[in-house]
């Protein structure tokens, strides 16, 4: 028999996320998205939020304990990541998601030596945040995912071999989570110029201030107005061949074994989607028409009984896409994490478009947080791959 109870420790678990949400992350949310200054730098005000986060265990729950991990299921993880995005969603996947996702791909895929190396921040208390390019300006992305055997196709950033390591060279998109400010960077490169790219991608761990690594301006986006992206250049960048994470050529099947990035997204989107709709639940409660709260009307209350169950199916299928992260990594990485990510991330933009329509005509004013749902929806459209590239990557393991 199914049980969807939460236990009495997840239940503690998500009250501590949803209260470090109400204290920490909104006011400091609401601070960022009231700025019109182009140049406000975001991650002067979210970095306190970060730390405080870590301290939380926000970025450590899924390591194991001699990492400084909980070692909890992702079940757990997706709880916190779902309170988190109700709270702001730039906030949950660019700084929690990315670094506990990237962290566990380290426990994973590292050597004894670069778990110990990288991770020694979990155990010292030390909060690191972490960034991973991959998309370059002039490539599709999509590519990773193009099943013709050309190496012509795909990333150029290149990874050279030499005597005690490699030398990169290369650029990455202005998309690039964390470019600037993060501590570490995991960077896709190719190691093969004579295989395609499925078979010629590696990963490297790089410091912040290794020589030869460089980033552009903070890139400005329509929505997600806390995090950081920016270009990320390589310039002659010396690597150990201690900083190769897995073997050359591998970064591809490594990828496989990170269900956990997609899963945290579509969590995050969960909690998007949430917040949309008790934002305009509330909203329908107390304004009036025809001498009566708007919720009153059957086009308002069908609006708001769809955000409901959009939103509960929406976590149900991120839920179940957790338990296959811990029980079947392979499904989880091929067919579930996908399809939850894209489901999540659909109901998100339906609430946040429901949610500005149910507010009507004051939808429009900053004031209130229609505009910003859907802005910070829209993204996610893209983010982590875009809904059609991962319904294609779905159908080849049905």
């Amino acid at each position: 028999m199914i049980d969807l109870n939460l236990t009495a420790e997840q239940l503690q678990l998500q009250t501590i996320a949803r209260d470090f949400v109400e204290n920490v992350i909104k006011p400091v949310a609401t601070k960022i998205d009231e700025s019109n200054n182009p140049d406000f730098f975001p991650w002067d005000f979210c970095q306190e939020v970060f730390r405080k986060g870590a301290e939380l265990g926000f970025t450590s729950l899924l390591l194991p304990p001699e990492y400084g991990g909980m070692a909890r299921k992702c079940i757990d993880f997706v709880l916190v990541q779902e309170e988190l995005g109700a709270g702001d969603v730039s906030i949950a996947c660019s700084y929690f998601n990315m670094t506990a996702a990237m962290s566990l791909f380290v426990a994973r895929a590292g050597t004894s030596e670069q778990k110990k190396r990288i991770l020694s921040n979990f155990t010292s208390g030390e909060a690191l945040l972490f960034s991973a390019a991959e998309s370059e300006p002039a490539v599709a992305t999509s590519d990773m995912f193009c099943p013709i055997p050309d190496p012509q196709i795909g990333m150029k950033t290149f990874a050279y071999r030499v005597s005690d390591g490699y030398v990169l060279n290369g650029s990455k998109s202005c998309l690039i989570t964390n470019a600037g400010i993060a501590d570490g960077y995991f960077i896709l490169a190719r190691t093969s110029e004579e295989k395609p790219l499925q078979e010629s991608m590696s990963m490297f761990y790089l410091e912040a201030d290794t020589p030869g690594l460089k980033f552009g301006k903070r890139t400005q986006m329509i929505g997600w107005k806390a995090s950081h992206h920016a270009e990320l250049y390589l310039n002659n960048v010396q690597v150990p061949k201690e900083n190769l994470i897995g073997t050359e050529n591998q970064a591809g099947q490594l990828l496989m074994l990170l269900p956990e990035v997609a899963i945290g997204l579509a969590a995050s989107y969960v909690g998007l989607a949430r917040a949309a709709y008790e934002y305009a639940l509330n909203y329908a409660k107390q304004r009036v028409s025809w001498g009566r709260p708007i919720i009153e009307h059957q086009a308002v209350a069908l609006k708001l009984a769809d955000m409901m169950v959009n939103t509960q199916a929406a976590r149900l299928m991120v839920w179940d896409a957790a338990v296959a992260a811990d029980t079947n990594p392979q499904l989880a990485a091929t067919v579930k994490a996908p399809a939850a990510k894209t489901f999540a991330v659909d109901v998100a933009i339906k609430n946040a478009q429901a949610a500005v329509e149910i507010l009507g005509g004051y939808a429009v004013l900053q004031k209130h947080q229609t505009g910003k749902f859907l802005a910070d929806a829209w993204i996610g459209y893209s983010c982590d791959f875009t809904k059609d590239i991962l319904r294609l990557g779905i159908v080849n393991f049905l």
